[in-house]
C-alpha cells in the first residue's frame, strides 16, 4: 500500500515535467523504501529504464535485483565485471532496445532514491535537455550559412 502512494505521487511529480527521459540508467544506485513505487510510477508513465553497473560480483548485483523483485521494470539489464569498458553497458542496452541516442543525467541520491531526488532528477534532465536544444540551434544557424532568426537572437 506505501508503494501505491509513493507511485501516486512519484506520477504528480513526473506529470509536472513536460519533457521526459526516453531511457534512464544509473551505474550506482542507492534503494530506499520508496525507491519501488518511484520506479512503478515511472514505468507507468512509460519511461524506459535499464540497469547498467560494473562489478567485481555481477552474480552478487544480480542476486540482489532478483531479491528485490525489480527486474521486470527494466528493459535492458547490463551488469559487467569490473574490468569491462563503461561503453560496453550502453551499447548493449542500444543492440537490446534501439534506442539511437542516450544520454546520462546523474544526481547523488546519499539517502536512497526519495520523491526529492526524483523531482531533483528531472529538473536537471529538463535544464540539460533545454540547453543541448538550445546549443544545437546556435550551431545550426553559424554552420548553415543562415541567419540567425528573431527567435533564435532572442535566446
Amino acid at each position: 500500500m506505501a508503494d501505491d502512494k509513493v507511485r501516486d505521487e512519484a506520477m504528480q511529480i513526473i506529470g509536472m515535467f513536460q519533457i521526459l527521459p526516453d531511457l534512464s540508467f544509473s551505474t550506482s544506485i542507492i534503494l530506499s523504501g520508496l525507491s519501488t513505487g518511484i520506479m512503478s510510477g515511472l514505468k507507468e508513465k512509460g519511461i524506459q529504464m535499464a540497469i547498467a553497473s560494473r562489478s567485481p560480483t555481477s552474480d552478487i548485483a544480480n542476486t540482489f535485483i532478483d531479491k528485490l523483485n525489480i527486474k521486470s521494470l527494466f528493459v535492458a539489464k547490463e551488469i559487467f565485471s569490473s574490468w569491462s569498458h563503461k561503453t560496453e553497458h550502453f551499447q548493449k542496452i542500444h543492440t537490446r532496445t534501439g534506442v539511437s541516442k542516450m544520454g546520462v543525467t546523474s544526481i547523488l541520491v546519499g539517502d536512497g532514491v526519495t520523491l526529492g531526488a526524483l523531482r531533483q532528477g528531472l529538473t536537471e534532465f529538463s535544464q540539460n535537455h533545454n540547453t543541448i536544444e538550445k546549443n544545437k540551434k546556435v550551431w545550426r544557424n553559424k554552420y548553415s550559412g543562415k541567419a540567425a532568426s528573431s527567435e533564435t537572437e532572442k535566446d
